[in-house]
């Protein structure tokens, strides 16, 4: 059987980057396509990443990058609204014990550095492009491009998000799901003396935290039941999430004097999505936010992308054979640590909506960081 050796990665996010860069480095020829001009390089305020992303970006290539930019620690408060700590837990280190537990990073910055990695690899990128079609037979691909240009491939990757027109066009009937909770996040200077996440429950909002993202920034963020979206005019987001996080004390003081422009304020709802069963069909097959995305109550979303492209590469350069054995073998590898994943960001989140105040939030996340000790 002829080795199948072209890709087609829809998506330049951190999974369609990291399957992109892994698949380069074996020798498979890759095209990925992404519908924003800029890479998705100057979008959003931060990202917490535990250890486990961080051993996966060590097997990209890009740990220094990422270290040298962003800011690692190792234990999480917990405080009042007023400021005052309760509790701080030591963190558990899922990537070993070479890793930081945690860096924080620009969001932007950490783009960056994947969309430079993919462009050493030698994979070819299109930028403001989409598949349009995707015409099917039992070794391959025919897709089309909405700048009329068609080409073929061996299997096609979908990493076009949570809201994936992939996983539609292909007959996967699954859609993200609002959890009735959303998230106001900015980025802002790093005050003196703010060196790990702290996060405050109760208050104005269910939850109030921030993260160090260099040794300069941090992202600042607070959760609150979602509102229509129609109803909050864009230029008063800073408004809005000042007045949310105005009562908080300790490093919020600071923080505060910086949400001043609607322009860098964030408001997404919180959304869970889980496709059960396969995550292919044919030759397309979903990776990352496209198969399941869960709220950012435990900072997984990446994780399990960059885990998924990890597992995906290693299946597809160890054998010719990409079948549907194959693709299910994906699925069954994945399914036992990201389902767990989405049910505790869940409960997290279900449990503020409750005001469960005696829930036992560090027992879960313990459990959890000890499974993502286990390599994927």
């Amino acid at each position: 059987m002829r080795t199948p050796r072209t890709v087609l990665v829809v998506g330049g996010g951190s999974a369609g980057n990291a399957v992109t860069i892994l698949l380069r480095r074996a020798g498979l020829t890759v095209d990925l396509i992404e519908a924003k001009e800029d890479w998705n390089a100057t979008a959003g305020s931060g990202i917490t990443v535990q250890g486990n992303a961080l051993r996966v970006l060590r097997e990209l290539g890009v740990w220094e990058q990422v270290q040298a930019s962003g800011f690692g620690f190792g234990s999480l408060g917990i405080t009042g609204p007023d400021g005052t700590v309760l509790h701080v837990v030591e963190d558990i280190r899922t990537g070993g014990d070479d890793l930081p537990a945690t860096v924080g990073i620009q969001r932007p910055q950490l783009q960056c550095i994947l969309n430079d990695a993919v462009r050493a690899s030698g994979a070819s990128v299109r930028l403001g492009t989409r598949a349009e079609s995707y015409d099917q037979d039992a070794d391959g691909v025919r897709v089309r491009f909405t700048d009329g240009s068609e080409d073929r491939y061996d299997l096609v990757i979908a990493a076009d998000g949570m809201g994936s027109s992939t996983r539609a066009a292909i007959g996967i009937a699954d859609r993200p799901v609002p959890t009735g909770m959303a998230i106001w996040r900015i980025a802002a200077p790093r005050p003196e003396g703010l060196e790990r996440t702290d996060l405050a429950y109760g208050g104005p909002a269910y939850i109030a935290g921030y993260c160090p993202t260099s040794q300069n920034t941090i992202y600042a963020y607070a959760v609150e039941d979602n509102r229509d979206r129609a109803s909050i005019r864009p230029e008063s987001y800073a408004d809005e999430m000042r007045s949310l996080v105005q009562g908080y004390g300790g490093h919020w003081t600071e923080i505060v004097k910086h949400i001043d422009d609607p322009a860098k304020v964030n408001y997404t709802w919180y959304h869970r999505l889980l496709v059960e069963g396969s995550w292919h069909r044919g030759r397309v097959v979903l990776i990352g936010d496209a198969a399941h995305s869960c709220p950012p109550t435990l900072a997984q979303g990446a994780a399990m992308s960059l885990e998924d492209a990890l597992v995906l590469a290693e299946l597809l350069t160890g054998t010719d054979d990409w079948d549907d054995q194959l693709f299910q073998t994906y699925y069954e590898r994945r399914i036992p640590r990201v389902r767990p994943v989405v049910d505790a960001s869940m409960q997290i989140g279900q449990w503020q909506l409750d005001g469960v105040r005696d829930a036992d939030v560090p027992g879960l996340v313990n459990r959890m960081s000890t499974m993502l000790r286990d390599l994927p």
